[in-house]
C-alpha cells in the first residue's frame, strides 16, 4: 500500500530508559568495534532543541537529492550545497545560523493542526530518518555521533528492511504504543 520507490523512512519513537541503554551500549560497541560509513552519507548533530522532525527530514532529502527536484532558488537546497562538505558538528552549527531555514520553519511550524513545542521544552519523542546510501542501509540520528549502518539494502528491499529495523525499536519497548512511522515516496 505504499508507494513505491521508498527514499527514506521516518520513525517518531518515545525516548525511554530502555531505549537510553541501549543508545548508550550500541554507541559503545560501536567506537570499540568500528563501522564503515560512507562518505556519501549526509549526516548531522542535533544541537537545536525538539528540532529531532526537521533534523528527520534534512537527512531523508539530503540523501535523496538525487531522486528530488528543487525550486531553484529552495532554502533548502542552498542550505545542503552550502553544507554538504562540513563535518555533522559543523553542519549542525551551519543549520543554527541559517536565517532562511529558520524562517521556513517557523512559517510551516505554524500551519500545522497541533501547537510545536518551545525549544526548551522536555519532550520524550524522538525522529529518526533511515535511508538507503550505496545501497547500505542507515539510521540517522542527530543526537547520536555517528550514523548507524545496519547492512546492505536495495531499492526494491529498503522499505522491508526500514521496517525491520523498527520493529527491533518496538520489541525493545513492547508496553509502549506512541510509534509511527512515515515513508517518503516518489510516485
Amino acid at each position: 500500500m505504499v508507494p513505491r520507490p521508498v527514499c527514506a523512512v521516518l520513525l517518531l519513537f518515545p525516548v525511554t530508559e530502555k531505549y537510553e541503554s541501549f543508545r548508550l551500549d550500541e554507541e559503545k560497541k560501536i567506537k570499540s568495534e568500528g563501522q564503515q560509513v560512507s562518505p556519501d552519507a549526509y549526516f548531522m548533530r542535533q544541537t537545536i532543541g525538539n528540532a529531532c522532525g526537521t533534523i528527520g527530514l534534512i537527512h531523508a532529502v539530503a540523501n535523496n537529492q538525487d531522486r528530488l527536484e528543487f525550486e531553484s532558488a529552495s532554502p533548502l537546497k542552498n542550505f545542503l550545497l552550502q553544507s554538504s562538505k562540513l563535518s555533522p558538528d559543523e553542519k549542525a552549527v551551519f543549520l543554527e545560523k541559517d536565517e532562511s531555514i529558520r524562517v521556513s520553519h517557523e512559517s510551516s511550524a505554524q500551519e500545522g493542526q497541533t501547537e510545536a513545542p518551545s525549544l526548551d521544552e522536555k519532550v520524550d519523542l524522538h525522529f529518526i530518518a533511515f535511508v538507503n546510501v550505496g545501497g547500505h542501509l542507515y539510521e540517522l540520528d542527530g543526537r547520536k555521533p555517528f550514523p548507524i549502518v545496519h547492512g546492505k539494502t536495495t531499492g526494491d528491499t529498503f522499505l522491508e528492511d526500514a521496517t525491520d529495523i523498527c520493529k527491533q525499536f518496538m520489541a525493545r519497548d513492547p508496553e509502549e504504543l506512541r510509534f509511527t512511522v512515515v515513508a517518503l515516496s516518489k510516485a
